[in-house]
């Protein structure tokens, strides 16, 4: 029996060995791809406005991005100041590359839902969407212009003309170190 387990993890470490490097080159390059957003990374602010339920608001919009797992994955908090200074609006997303398919996704923390959504690239910025209702969705787009992020959403529906319900410009005030900062030492 000893004979025989030491034959099994003898042809194992082969198999353990190429695992770990399958791994390497999968991290290798969600590193790459994730590079294409490090535009985003700090601290922004800047004004918004938009439409809900409620009516027409304006407030001002802050985001703090950065990087976690070793590069791999990007970590987002939105929050919206209202007029009187409290919190109107608050959002947690996670951008990752998946690697087998090629494609970012974003789990988004918006107003008490919670979603997976593809990200789609484009050379300034990029765009996404949430389904809205029947046939219907919303619409993000973002792009980084003369040190301006401006990001929209408009409201996309079948037969009727695309509304704008939200946009935010941004300028970058500051690098964060964030959500790195106090992570746990080993000892």
């Amino acid at each position: 029996m000893k004979w025989f387990l030491t034959l099994l993890a003898a042809l194992m470490l082969p198999l353990a060995a190429h695992a770990q490097d399958s791994d390497r080159a999968a991290i290798a390059e969600q590193q790459v791809a994730m590079k294409r957003l490090s535009w985003m990374l700090g601290v922004w602010r800047g004004p918004g406005h938009g439409f809900n339920r409620s009516g027409p608001y304006q407030i001002t919009q802050t985001e703090r991005i950065g990087t976690f797992l070793d590069g791999t994955l990007i970590v987002v908090e939105g929050k919206g100041y209202v007029p009187d200074g409290s919190v109107g609006f608050n959002a947690m997303g996670v951008i990752s590359y998946d690697v087998p398919g090629k494609r970012y996704t974003m789990r988004s923390y918006a107003l008490g839902h919670a979603g997976d959504f593809e990200l789609t690239l484009s050379d300034q910025g990029y765009s996404w969407e949430i389904p809205a209702g029947p046939g219907a969705v919303i619409r993000y787009a973002a792009a980084l212009k003369d040190g301006t992020w401006t990001e929209t959403g408009d409201y996309v529906a079948p037969g009727q003309p695309p509304r704008r319900i939200f946009e935010m410009n941004l300028r970058r005030v500051g690098d964060s170190d964030w959500p790195l900062a106090g992570a746990i030492p080993k000892d």
